[in-house]
């Protein structure tokens, strides 16, 4: 088999413009969690424009949209900064600031060396909707190795419930 890594593709719906207090906590840490993917071991790469991040770029031409596009060199690379690092802490309160359409996040293997385009993480993300799972374009339930994000989904839903 040919060496691949996984490329991830999300979007946010933000609630409110990023220069509104509300939005403070949240853009005040874009840069620090982003440092931190960056060191992280298994990270690959990330889109990013001259700002070093990538709120400013457009998706499905709606400004209150924020895309991120990442490359990782395995599963549990990504899941251990999504869960595992100071992400996890504003993954957590995701609501706070965002209004989540369904889904927002979409994965696919692609081969090592390759720099997914945004227009590719859009159509990867449509295509999820559109015929749901697949080879092309998956979710973290199509993952058998994503065992930490199920046990903080299960522990979630678990503590929503009670």
């Amino acid at each position: 088999m040919d060496a691949r890594h996984l490329a991830e593709f999300n979007i946010a719906r933000i609630k409110y413009p990023l220069d509104d207090p509300r939005m403070r906590e949240f853009v005040d840490n874009v840069d620090r969690v982003n440092r931190l993917a960056d060191k992280l071991p298994g990270f690959v790469w990330r889109l990013q424009d001259e700002s070093g991040h990538a709120m400013g770029m457009r998706v499905y031409d709606d400004p209150m949209i924020l895309p991120n596009l990442t490359v990782w060199e395995s599963v549990e690379a990504l899941e251990r900064f999504v869960f595992k690092t100071v992400h996890g802490r504003f993954f957590d309160r995701r609501e706070t600031w965002f209004a989540q359409p369904e889904p927002t996040l979409v994965m696919w293997w692609v081969p090592v060396g390759h720099r997914p385009t945004l227009e590719e993480g859009v159509a990867r993300l449509d295509r999820l909707r559109a015929r749901g799972p697949g080879e092309e374009a998956f979710g973290w339930e199509s993952l058998p190795a994503a065992q930490i994000g199920k046990t903080a989904r299960v522990t979630r839903a678990s503590e929503q419930a009670a």
